[in-house]
């Protein structure tokens, strides 16, 4: 019996130390990781162009209504924080007079359009629609030295 415990204990903390690792791995996610998709750029491309590039500018360079959406001033403003952050605030506040019409994938697109422009990379899948996933993914201006 204290065999069958024993084994199950040992069993159950390398289920646990797994997992522990695979989400610390996944809350150590930053914009460098690749965390969003060419063609979900693309598609954002499109919807920018529609929703935002008025006031923002075509490539969120900013105009005389609206500021910047990319470069170093833009990039210091999200420093430190989630691409969830970056999420919310799009789907919550824009597009002025429109605040919170544009449907989660849509919000994701523009978002994934706007990681493009400031020169994140792209990767190999789309980047979720759901705020409280993309809160594990960190904005970080600077790339990190081990990435």
């Amino acid at each position: 019996m204290n065999r069958r415990i024993a084994v199950f204990a040992v069993i159950a903390l390398g289920v646990i130390g797994t997992s522990y690792s695979a989400l610390r791995a996944q809350a150590e996610r930053s914009v460098w990781d690749g965390v969003y998709s060419e063609a979900q750029a693309t598609r954002g491309s499109t919807l920018f162009d529609k929703e935002c590039a008025g006031c923002h500018g075509p490539d969120g360079e900013g105009g005389g209504m609206a500021p910047a959406l990319s470069g170093a001033a833009f990039n210091a403003n999200y420093d430190g924080q989630s691409v969830g952050d970056l999420f919310d605030r799009n789907r919550t506040t824009m597009p002025v007079g429109k605040e919170g019409q544009l449907n989660g994938q849509q919000v994701a697109d523009i978002t994934a359009f706007m990681l493009q422009v400031n020169k994140f990379p792209a990767g190999p899948s789309e980047m979720a629609s759901q705020a409280m996933m993309l809160k594990q993914i960190k904005y970080l201006a600077q790339k990190p030295a081990d990435r």
